[in-house]
């Protein structure tokens, strides 16, 4: 199948994802020390309001937080999931961000899910996404679309490590989206 192509604006991925941490230097011990993200811009906001850290995520792209010095507390199952996706309810509130899925090389998936564990870092599964009603196997097979293992960061941002295992072609574009009564509706072409 073709890449598809925005003929609107001509985007080059994600720039930077913005979260919100409680902690900027726990946030960097587990970034940076844990997960070996490179700290690559520091920033005190004017007027002492806080701080905005970028690391980098791999091929120009980064996560980056802000702290801020009057931030409202964390808001588990509103504003992010309340449990990992297999230990309990992984909704989170319209208009929230669910997760951050990083991708990472199929071929290094078992040694990365290994050296998390190693690590201290709590850990789902490892979850062989597939077509099956279950929407996961136990094992890789030829259905698997997608490898990943969830986990949080110590605000309780849900990340996923994600290992494409396929190409994805038309035949992976075949369920029509709800609306918000709940009803499935066909998309215009």
């Amino acid at each position: 199948m073709p890449k598809p192509v925005n003929r609107e604006f001509q985007m080059r991925g994600i720039n930077h994802l913005a979260l919100v941490c409680k902690d900027m230097a726990r946030t960097v011990e587990f970034y940076s020390g844990v997960l070996g993200m490179p700290l690559v811009k520091t920033l005190d906001l004017p007027g002492g309001r806080g701080q905005h850290f970028f690391f980098d995520v791999g091929n120009g792209d980064c996560i980056a937080f802000f702290w801020f010095a009057d931030g409202p507390q964390a808001a588990p199952g509103v504003a992010a999931p309340a449990a990992l996706p297999g230990r309990g309810n992984f909704a989170t509130a319209h208009g929230s961000m669910n997760h951050v899925a990083i991708n990472v090389d199929a071929d290094k998936f078992d040694e990365y899910y290994e050296k998390l564990k190693a690590r201290g870092v709590d850990v789902t599964m490892v979850m062989n996404h597939d077509n099956s009603p279950t929407q996961v196997s136990a094992t890789v097979t030829d259905d698997v679309y997608v490898r990943s293992v969830y986990f949080f960061d110590p605000d309780g941002v849900c990340l996923e490590f994600a290992a494409w295992t396929r190409a994805l072609d038309e035949s992976d574009v075949n369920v029509a989206p709800v609306n918000a009564e709940g009803k499935k509706v066909a998309v215009p072409a």
